[in-house]
């Protein structure tokens, strides 16, 4: 394991007051200055400023085990917590997972390829402030035929950062209110750097991103696949920023909410790339407008988007104008035309993308870094790739995981955690580095002079 060091070591002794509920202090060790205090460096949109289990202790995955000490179930069953992986494998659900509030969720830090949870529902509803990275939940035939892989129904202030999310019955990942709790709608909630993906048949979606017009939800340089439509389905408030879209059907890419709610949406520099369309009957299903079911409600900024439909090997795509996002029909002979409301900038409610890219280098970076691809990609997420990097010649809308090459989610080897003397979460070699106690447990949640726990700088620096 390497760590990106980055200033001259000096250690000094100072003291930092945390805004919650405890003060603890510790040495100022020379960790980077990230500058604002984000969920983490990197953090874009709207749950940008989720804090997670910063003032909380650390808890280890030590077991592969639905449930009992050490289990993720158990890891996620309080608040409070950062949430390490000593283990790597796969967690196969025996019910569904629901995870509680201010939790920091760090599966990078697992040994071998890392951590998938398989076979149920995960549930993030009412998690408020939780911070989700390097997570694969894979729910697949198994899971209860109606629900997602993933989703949240109500809560505020989430992140979820490198994470795969695939094999979902109903959709893939959802943000989607729930009538019953009008009060406590989703709002500011992010998901990016993230592959959503293979939705089963006979309902394959990657999900509904459904606020209000007061609530915001982020989707950052995702990368939805193999899902026959809602890429996403929207409705509310919404940043659509740097995504690329792969192989979609004949359901819908982009779906503008239809509906007479109002809507408002950053849409800029993504990429959506038909693939093959091959459904699991071996029919070709085609593919549908990057743009659709758009109306006067749902006003849109769009700009830098391409649309590569020719599935020729090569990413030559042209870029999309306000005519794509055009409908005209004859009404008792009278043409009618139909758009979204264009604007011609985004609105100031939306918060700024720091990371913004054009829709060509989104594609490569995703290509490169995107998904659960620390510590290693597994062998879907490579698929998934192998797919989206063949440009239209290969995408498949499948009805089991069982039809991929890899009869479900493949191999994960295990390997072996770091020695880590107090079991503080940071790894003895990090430790000297930087200053620390490697016989001090309590260090770990100390607060460094750029406003982070030392464990939390630990897991910025992982350079696997």
């Amino acid at each position: 394991m390497r760590y990106a060091t980055i200033g001259i070591l000096l250690l000094a002794w100072g003291l930092l007051a945390c805004d919650e509920k405890e003060e603890v202090s510790g040495p100022s060790v020379p960790f980077p200055d990230y500058g604002a205090v984000l969920a983490f460096p990197g953090a874009e949109g709207y749950g940008r400023n989720a804090v997670g289990g910063r003032h909380g202790e650390v808890y280890h995955v030590t077991t592969l085990a639905d449930s009992g000490k050490g289990s993720l179930r158990d890891a996620v069953s309080k608040p409070g917590r950062i949430v390490v992986c000593d283990v790597a494998g796969i967690i196969r659900l025996q019910s569904p997972l629901a995870f509680s509030k201010n939790l920091t969720i760090a599966a990078q830090t697992a040994p071998g390829d890392g951590i998938v949870v398989y076979g149920n529902h995960v549930s993030f509803s009412g998690a408020d402030n939780v911070i989700c990275r390097y997570l694969r939940i894979r729910m697949g035939v198994n899971g209860k035929d109606g629900k997602d892989a993933a989703g949240v129904a109500y809560g505020a202030n989430m992140i979820f950062d490198h994470m795969s999310v695939t094999w979902g019955r109903d959709e893939c990942f959802s943000i989607n209110g729930d009538p019953k709790k009008p009060g406590d709608q989703p709002r500011n909630i992010t998901i990016q750097n993230s592959f959503i993906g293979q939705g089963l048949q006979p309902h394959s979606c990657g999900g509904l991103i459904q606020t209000t017009a007061e609530n915001g939800v982020t989707l950052y340089c995702n990368l939805y696949i193999d899902n026959k439509t809602r890429n996403p389905k929207v409705k509310g408030l919404n940043q659509f920023v740097n995504n690329v879209v792969y192989n979609w059907g004949n359901g819908g890419a982009y779906i503008m909410g239809d509906t007479e709610q109002t809507s408002e949406a950053d849409i800029r520099n993504n990429y959506f790339i038909v693939g093959a369309t091959l459904n699991y009957d071996g029919k070709t299903l085609g593919a549908t407008a990057p743009f659709t079911r758009y109306n006067e409600h749902f006003r849109a900024h769009l700009s830098g988007n391409y649309y590569d439909g020719n599935k020729d090997g090569v990413l030559n795509g042209r870029e999309l104008t306000r005519e794509d996002c055009t409908k005209r029909k004859q009404e008792s002979g009278t043409e009618v035309v139909i758009t979204p409301t264009f604007l011609d900038k985004p609105s100031d409610v939306h918060p700024a993308i720091e990371g913004l890219m054009t829709a060509r280098d989104a594609y490569e970076w995703i290509v490169q870094h995107g998904g659960a691809s620390l510590p290693a990609r597994d062998q879907v997420d490579s698929y998934l790739v192998e797919e989206l990097t063949s440009l239209g010649r290969k995408g498949g809308i499948i009805l089991t995981e069982m039809d991929l090459p890899t009869q479900g989610p493949g191999e994960i080897k295990s390997g072996t955690k770091p020695l880590d003397t107090d079991n503080d979460g940071m790894p003895d070699d990090f430790e000297d580095t930087y200053g620390l106690d490697k016989n001090d447990p309590s260090d770990a949640m100390k607060i460094a002079s750029n406003g982070y726990t030392n464990i939390e700088n630990y897991i910025f620096l992982i350079n696997k």
